[in-house]
Formats: structure tokens, sequence, C-alpha cells
């Protein structure tokens, strides 16, 4: 069975492609094409649509996070592989020949997978409250040997202020590793680099096509080992990154109007996702809506149809349009104008913003933040700040990082939508052409990758 390589190299576009000069060389001896992504264009979604062949409204993977009606809680960037409701591919390999290996670097949903291999991003957190860098790994033994060799993953250059080349070249470096000793059926490596920059500097700028190229140079050596190795290689992008010049602040629009309440903790206001309503969890350009009763759905509705900003409102027999009709799914599901995305913002005084507005905090923040790329530009202070509670975790103590801007202007590229044109559409790359023939035109859906990684590995598209 010919072993693969899936890449997810987030971002990748014509434009990004044009910078990378090994990858390309990759693309041109191969085949390149668009990727036909979902709604919403956004990481968990779509990574589950690849792996799974099923859309949101099977897999039930709706977003990066959504309301979980049952804990009352608003819940992003969860891990265990069990949220996703549908078989993966490398479950589907296994039912044909129980012993097909796989190894999952990076990729979301990875903790609790029955991948042979797992590596994933995860900090320790320390009783006192402070937070070191780390990542889960299965097998266990694997940790140590990868730690002494690679060094800790470097968790604070994975996302944030701070994120940077570090961690994408520790992900492929762990990749060439596995692919190394453990030579699995598939290895799937998952690579943001490009995440960053694009969403800081907008997909069109310097900066980007900076990031692209170093990507490259990352990138290269494992794409030398696939090589040598007769993997065939799949690399694609979950989604393309557009300009962004119109955060819509949702949430301040539904507690402007007594829908969404929230409750108060020394002096800073907390969602009440408890007796609200209504609330959005925004995600990018799209937004989960979830509504109490009902009937109160018509002037919701009708008072995000009216927002500047924003492009459709979907209601559930909508929803069932683009395969995203779930019971995690919102009573209304909203879609940014090109150009616009969502803030997760809910205060209306910034005084009384909550804590964690001002950190990294993906986990307790009911919405998406890519204002947590930045040092605020408005705090000249910010980065000797930043290294003062530096030397306070070195020497033990507990720290804060307030230094995340509540300005979400700062903020120049985004996704989530469907794509508007060629230039913000994703790639899929395949080194083999044979997989997908000219007849086949320069579209690949999401939904049909399970198949490829099947019909490059020469089992039937019912796993046989």
């Amino acid at each position: 069975m010919k072993p693969v390589l899936l890449l997810d190299i987030v971002g990748l576009t014509s434009r990004a492609l044009a910078q990378m000069p090994r990858l390309s060389r990759l693309a041109g001896a191969g085949r390149q094409v668009h990727l036909d992504t979902i709604l919403p264009a956004v990481t968990c979604s779509v990574q589950s649509t690849i792996l799974t062949g099923k859309m949101p409204s099977e897999h039930g993977i709706v977003g990066n996070g959504w309301y979980f009606r049952d804990l009352g809680e608003v819940f992003l960037w969860r891990q265990h592989n069990r949220l996703v409701q549908a078989e993966k591919v490398w479950e589907t390999a296994r039912s044909v020949d129980p012993a097909y290996s796989s190894a999952n670097i990076g990729w979301w949903y990875a903790m609790g997978a029955t991948t042979d291999v797992t590596i994933t991003p995860r900090p320790i957190y320390h009783a006192d409250g402070r937070k070191s860098p780390d990542a889960y790994v299965r097998p266990p033994a694997l940790h140590d040997q990868l730690t002494s060799q690679l060094g800790e993953f470097p968790l604070f250059q994975y996302w944030g202020p701070t994120a940077s080349i570090k961690s994408t070249a520790w992900m492929v470096a762990a990749t060439r590793q596995v692919i190394r000793e453990r030579n699995p059926n598939l290895a799937m490596a998952y690579l943001p680099h490009l995440d960053y920059d694009l969403q800081r500097f907008g997909p069109n700028s310097p900066e980007a096509d900076r990031a692209a190229a170093e990507l490259d140079v990352a990138l290269a050596p494992l794409l030398d080992d696939a090589q040598n190795r007769g993997m065939t290689v799949i690399a694609l992008a979950e989604y393309g990154i557009a300009e962004a010049n119109r955060p819509v602040d949702i949430n301040r629009v539904l507690r402007r109007e007594g829908l969404l309440e929230v409750y108060v903790q020394q002096d800073r206001e907390q969602l009440d996702p408890w007796t609200s309503r209504a609330f959005a969890v925004a995600d990018h350009q799209v937004a989960h809506v979830y509504i109490a009763d009902e009937s109160d759905i018509p002037r919701v509705r009708d008072l995000l149809t009216g927002l500047p900003g924003v492009d459709e409102v979907l209601d559930k027999e909508a929803q069932q349009r683009y395969g995203l009709d779930h019971e995690r799914s919102g009573e209304l599901v909203v879609v940014a104008e090109p150009g616009a995305w969502f803030t997760y913002y809910y205060w209306l005084d910034d005084t009384r913003a909550p804590e964690f507005a001002r950190g990294v905090d993906i986990h307790r923040k009911p919405g998406y933040d890519p204002a947590e790329l930045f040092f605020d530009p408005a705090d000249k202070l910010v980065k000797a700040k930043a290294a003062a509670n530096l030397a306070k975790k070195m020497v033990g103590l507990r720290y804060a990082m307030n230094l995340v801007p509540l300005d979400p202007t700062y903020v120049l590229g985004t996704h989530g939508r469907l794509p508007e044109s060629a230039a913000d559409t994703p790639l899929l790359i395949c080194s083999d052409p044979t997989l997908i023939p000219d007849e086949q035109g320069d579209t690949v859906h999401a939904t049909a990758v399970r198949d490829l990684i099947l019909s490059a590995q020469g089992l039937k598209k019912d796993g046989s």
C-alpha cells in the first residue's frame, strides 16, 4: 500500500504558492486544483469534512466551537475526537486492513483519536495558574523522545502575538521523525504558519509573501523525505484568507436590543448564556446565533438582516443548503459580507471588559478573537510588560498577559464565508496527477478528499 502524506497548509492560495518554489515544483509535477470548501470555511469544520467525507450536518463540527446546550457553556477549540460524529478515513482503511497505521501531527480533534500516533499542542496547566508549553503525545514514550531531540513544543509561537515559523518548523521536524521511524500508511501534518501574518497584515501584503517563502524553506526537507520514500503527497488548505476591513459587533447589537444578558464579577462583565434570549458565537465570518425562545427568531432575524456587514441570515431550513443543519448549529447562522467579520465582544464599555479579553485565552473567550495576534499597538510599554511577565514566569511567579488590544480594526485578514474569487480560494495539490484526471476539472470538493486518499492507497471509495 502506497503511503500518503496529507499536509494542511493553512491559507494556501495561488498567491502564496507563487512564493513557494519547492511546493510549486511538486505542484508542477503533479496536479494543482482549487479546493471547493464548505461553510463555515474554518479549521475544525473543514478538517472534519476532509477526514470523513461528510458535511457538518452529518459530522457535527459546525465551527471551531459552539454553544453546548446541555452544559450551558460556549466552548471553542475542544479536542476530543468523539465530538466528530462520523468515521474517519484511517478507520475506513483499517476496516479493510487491520494493520493500517496512521499518524496525526497537529490536526484538530486529536485527543482520544484512533490514530496510532498522535501529537498535538497541549499546555501544562499548573496548580498555581501558570501555563507552560507542552504537547499531548501518544504513544507516551514518543513524548520524551521528541522533546529531547526537538525541544519542547513552542506553544507561544503557535498562537498569539509571538506566533512564528518556530511552531510549524517543530511540526515539520516531528512529522519527519514519525515517518522515518514508524513509517505510517497515512501521515497527517498541520502547518499553520500562513494563518498569522495573513490575518495580521492581509493576504496581499509583503509580510504575507515573506511568510509563504519562509514556510517553503521549512517545508522543503519534509517534501524531500516524502519523495525519497515514494509517498503520495496531498497538500491542501481549508480556506484562503481574504482582506478584512469591517469588524461587526454582532453581540453588542443583541445586547442593545435587550436580548443578550451579562452578569458581573469584580466590576467585569461576563456573558450570561443561561438567561440571554439571544447571543452569537462569533467565528471569523460566520456566527451561530442561539435563541432561547423560538418566538424571538423572527425579531432576531429581521434585526440581523438589516445589520451593516451581514450578507445572509440562515434559518434551519436555509442551513440545509449548506449542509450545516445540525442540532449544534444556532437557530440562525449569520454570514458576513466580503471584507466583514464578526467580533465576539458583548460589553459596551471597555472598562467593563472581562479580564480574559486582553489576554490570549482561546478557551474562555465565547468566540474567536484574531486580535490575539497583536501586542496592543496603543500601549507603548506593551513589550516591556511582556518581558516583565516572562521574568515572573521564569522565577515561578504568577502573571497575567494583559497585552491584547480591544480594537478589532488592526485585523487585516479573515475567512469563513465561501470564497468570492480564485484569489481567496484554497488550493489542493497532489503529487500523483493520475489521481485527479483532467476530465474532473480544476476543482475537488472538500468531501471528496477522503476518497482521494483511499484511491491513492489502492482502496475503493467504500473502503474495500
